[in-house]
């Protein structure tokens, strides 16, 4: 996809995107993997925030996106989460991405590609990243799901430095 067929992005979305970076920064504090998601109303509202869930238990599944997706679809009607934007940290893996497609979330903007955070994480075994981008997911549905991303990348990669080496 060409950066011109791409869905353009506005201030807004790279304020809500380095909030998910905030809650990125927060899991490591809380002792988990850098990644964070946020869900936002039309309006602008902040419905929903979740980090990484891994430790204790090492859930693999724990994915700020998957945990955050599981919210919505228990708190919030299908037409406001229809009209939301789920902001994350890096690419939703495939995982990530069917829970929110399921979830009916209408948009996703994201700051780390898979490919980068792939780079970054190496062969990381907490972290075994797919080569499955999240358009891939998406478009397979049978509802769109309207994708931004990557974007601020290299702000989105600082929030890894340092982390997958331990």
């Amino acid at each position: 996809m060409s950066e011109t067929d791409r869905p353009s992005h506005s201030r807004d979305d790279e304020s809500f995107l380095r909030h998910s970076f905030a809650v990125a920064r927060r899991a490591i504090g809380n002792g988990n993997h850098p990644f964070g998601a946020v869900l936002v109303d039309r309006d602008g509202n902040v419905l929903l925030e979740v980090e990484n869930g891994f430790m204790p238990s090492r859930d693999g599944t724990a994915h700020a996106e998957r945990m955050l997706s599981t919210l919505a679809c228990t708190t919030l009607p299908a037409a406001v989460r229809a009209r939301a934007t789920l902001y994350s940290s890096a690419e939703p893996c495939a995982m990530c991405a069917g829970a929110i497609y399921w979830a009916g979330i209408g948009r996703v903007v994201y700051g780390l590609s898979e490919q980068r955070l792939r780079e970054l994480t190496g062969n990381h075994p907490d972290n075994p990243t797919l080569d499955l981008p999240c358009r891939n997911v998406f478009d397979s549905g049978q509802r769109k799901t309207e994708v931004v991303g990557p974007l601020l990348e290299d702000e989105a990669a600082i929030v890894h430095e340092g982390i997958w080496t331990r």
